[in-house]
């Protein structure tokens, strides 16, 4: 384990709505909600801080968020300017160092051992970033430092907005043992409630279970928390990522019947899919949806399609088909995913030209 290597992970501030009020002023203080019209099917991308204390989140259909909300500012976004304005973003990374690693189009983990400015400090680094960010482009960002992915990750969303937290090395099992296991990344809420189950609360509850209990109980994710917990990660930066798959999966506060609901998500998910798709520039040709059931049963059903895709009302409409097939509206969902798999790269000659 090298705990000499100097990794940042960045995390935009609400990014699409900080957008927005940048190049908006009269949308700034006030609840800004990306997601279309309340009056018809979609869900909540993502929202400012101001729409956040009335309990307004990402993937939440926007008719729930006009409840909660209806002073809110309800808008479309604009995707591909979105997109432009995180390449912006990736340019002040690379001036620093080509050990990026994007993880969409707001977040990316950054190794800055070895830095283009010759910089010891990885702080420094860090605070640079954030200050160019903010004055170059007039948004702000959260920074997590440590000598991991993993911690560097949980570390980012420890001072939001705006905020750096650093853990160095010696400091790492101890901050880890203070978190909430909720905070542990790839805790969902299905995992949470199994460890709640357990006795296990926080990084120090889940420290003191032996290796093979946790194994037992959780299988694979028992072996990744025992490390996780103890601050034991190899994972490097990797600036060319291969992705085998791309997907979306949201676990719902309370468990639902209703299918509009499910398709309402399945057509957000198709959107960030078609979003990270042509960030990596791939297509893919199967659609896989995966639903779990109340009772913690999981089904998976994939389409494959006539013709590579990356097109979200191509994604969408698989998804919707494949729910109808499988979802009998008898039994309550509490976890519904879409994930496009089989991808390639999107070559000139797949391209069709049309019109000509």
């Amino acid at each position: 384990m090298d705990k000499t290597r100097k990794i940042i992970h960045i995390d935009m501030d609400a990014f699409f709505a900080s957008v927005e009020e940048r190049d908006h002023p009269e949308y700034r203080g006030k609840a800004l909600i990306i997601g279309g019209d309340p009056n018809k099917r979609g869900v909540v991308s993502t929202c400012s801080y101001e729409a956040r204390k009335f309990g307004v989140h990402s993937a939440m259909p926007t008719k729930q968020a006009y409840k909660l909300c209806p002073h809110g500012i309800f808008i479309h976004g604009n995707m591909e300017h979105y997109r432009e304005v995180s390449n912006q973003i990736r340019e002040i990374f690379h001036r620093y160092t080509d050990l990026v690693e994007p993880m969409s189009l707001d977040e990316a983990y950054l190794d800055v051992t070895e830095n283009k400015k010759g910089i010891k400090s990885a702080m420094k680094v860090a605070l640079e970033i954030q200050y160019a960010i903010y004055h170059e482009l007039g948004l702000t960002a959260s920074a997590g430092v440590s000598y991991n992915k993993f911690i560097a990750k949980i570390a980012s969303d420890f001072k939001k907005p705006a905020g750096m937290t650093v853990v160095m090395p010696d400091e790492a099992e101890a901050f880890l043992e203070r978190l909430p296991v909720t905070k542990f990344h790839g805790v969902g809420k299905v995992t949470a409630e199994k460890l709640h189950k357990l006795g296990i609360h926080t990084g120090a509850d889940l420290k003191a279970w032996d290796e093979w209990d946790l194994i037992r109980e959780l299988n694979k994710q028992g072996y990744r928390l025992y490390r996780a917990v103890r601050g034991l990660s190899d994972s490097l930066v990797n600036p060319h990522r291969e992705r085998k798959s791309v997907g979306r999966e949201t676990t719902f506060a309370n468990n639902i019947f209703d299918e509009r609901e499910m398709q309402e998500m399945l057509l957000l998910f198709s959107q960030k899919i078609e979003s990270s798709l042509e960030r990596i520039g791939k297509h893919g040709k199967t659609v896989v949806l995966k639903l779990r059931y109340s009772d913690f049963s999981t089904v998976t059903r994939r389409l494959s399609l006539m013709e590579y895709t990356r097109d979200a009302r191509v994604i969408y409409e698989a998804g919707v088909s494949l729910l109808r097939d499988v979802y009998s509206g008898e039994e309550s969902v509490r976890l519904v995913g879409l994930t496009v798999t089989n991808l390639k790269p999107l070559h000139f000659e797949n391209l069709k030209l049309e019109g000509f």
